[in-house]
């Protein structure tokens, strides 16, 4: 395997430190298994509601936080 993979700890740190650089404050930044839904992923925020995606994996869970979280950056850059 030539590419090294991230750990479910290198997603979580990455996705913590895009989400305070933009946002501020980040209460916490976590993945839980849920018995109906599967693995969530979720960023609870000090002054603002939580995020949350849902996934087949744990890194399924994280990936589309990352990309839910980067489209609402982006678009706030946009304005």
């Amino acid at each position: 395997m030539s590419k090294e993979t991230k750990t479910l700890d290198q997603r979580i740190e990455r996705i913590y430190n895009m989400a305070k650089e933009h946002f501020g404050e980040v209460r916490f930044v976590g993945i839980k298994k849920h018995k109906k839904i599967g693995w969530v992923a979720k960023i609870q925020f000090d002054e603002f509601e939580s995020l949350v995606a849902e996934g087949e994996s744990a890194e399924d869970a994280l990936k589309n936080l990352r990309k839910r979280l980067k489209k609402i950056i982006d678009r706030y850059n946009m304005v």
